[in-house]
């Protein structure tokens, strides 16, 4: 009896190291558990874009692929000519590339740079963004420049336009072509009055004709409204709301080609609004492609970009 005591023990002790064995081999092959003393064998990453991603699978991914790389080498690529711009119109620097607009217009509330009058149009002197975003407007239309239109699309830049219909009627096709090129044409009255002299129905035709008259040759009804001298009053409020304008854009510095001026201090705080004009060398020291070569070596220096007023109000 002894002895078959004796060789069950030892056959139960045999099985018991031959499982232990086993279940390290299975452990082995399933994870990548190693032996004392060697690395761990890692387990392939995730397609990490596939991860991210729910709903799609690898294969969906890869296929974007393509499509992210052209973007990509197409942003190079225009990066690349604005740069070359910059250098031809005698830039210090290429301007900084504005960040995409908010997807939708941000909600106006009373603050320092917005007066609100009810359900009259807002009153914006900086409009509210946490962005190193400044606006470029350019009011009335006397000069018709070639030049700056072509340095303006070359170089990129945003800008939004104010026009008065007396000036801007002798050829509203050079304001048709800035159209084309992304600029909104806005309203700055039929004859640039005073309006602060006029009644309200004087300064609804003045305002509201304009309307009519912008839809007609831009083929785009404004939304902002600048008034001349940036004088108004409640009149010019509702006359304005009547006919569909939205918001007033007012101004905290005004650019010309030898200076800029400042209404506060000499430098810009996101969301400001600069102002300049469509104007020449009869009443300027300069033209305005010497005025906006200043404006952009400005904003750049100070670490802003130009954005486009309409895709903020």
């Amino acid at each position: 009896m002894g002895c078959v005591d004796s060789t069950a023990s030892r056959s139960r002790r045999v099985f018991i190291r031959c499982g232990v064995a086993l279940g390290l081999c299975l452990c082995l092959a399933a994870t990548g558990c190693a032996d004392s003393g060697t690395v761990p064998i890692k387990a392939a990453a995730p397609d990490r874009a596939a991860a991210e991603v729910p709903g799609q699978d690898a294969a969906q991914v890869r296929g974007a692929r393509p499509d992210l790389a052209k973007r990509e080498a197409a942003t190079r690529r225009e990066r690349a000519a604005v740069a070359a711009a910059a250098r031809k119109w005698g830039l210090a620097a290429a301007p900084i590339a504005a960040p995409a607009p908010p997807a939708t217009r941000p909600v106006l509330r009373p603050g320092p740079g917005v007066k609100l009058h009810g359900d009259l149009p807002a009153v914006v002197h900086r409009v509210p963004t946490d962005e190193r975003v400044v606006f470029l407007t350019i009011d009335d239309g006397t000069e018709k420049d070639p030049e700056f239109a072509r340095m303006v699309r070359e170089l990129k830049v945003p800008f939004s336009a104010f026009v008065s219909g007396y000036l801007a009627r002798e050829d509203y096709g050079y304001f048709r072509r800035l159209h084309e090129q992304g600029v909104m044409v806005n309203n700055h009255t039929l004859n640039h009055p005073d309006l602060r002299r006029l009644g309200y129905a004087r300064q609804q035709q003045e305002i509201c004709r304009l309307q009519d008259e912008l839809t007609r040759e831009i083929g785009s009804t404004p939304r902002l409204f600048r008034p001349p001298y940036g004088e108004f009053n409640e009149d010019t409020l509702r006359a304005a709301r009547s006919c569909g304008i939205v918001a007033f854009p007012i101004w905290n510095q005004e650019a010309f080609p030898d200076r800029m001026d400042y209404r506060y201090d000499r430098v810009f705080r996101p969301g400001d609004i600069i102002l300049t004009h469509f104007r020449g060398p009869r009443e300027w020291k300069g033209d305005m492609t010497r005025m906006l070569r200043r404006v952009v070596d400005t904003v750049t220096r100070q670490g802003f970009a130009l954005a486009r007023l309409d895709d903020y109000l």
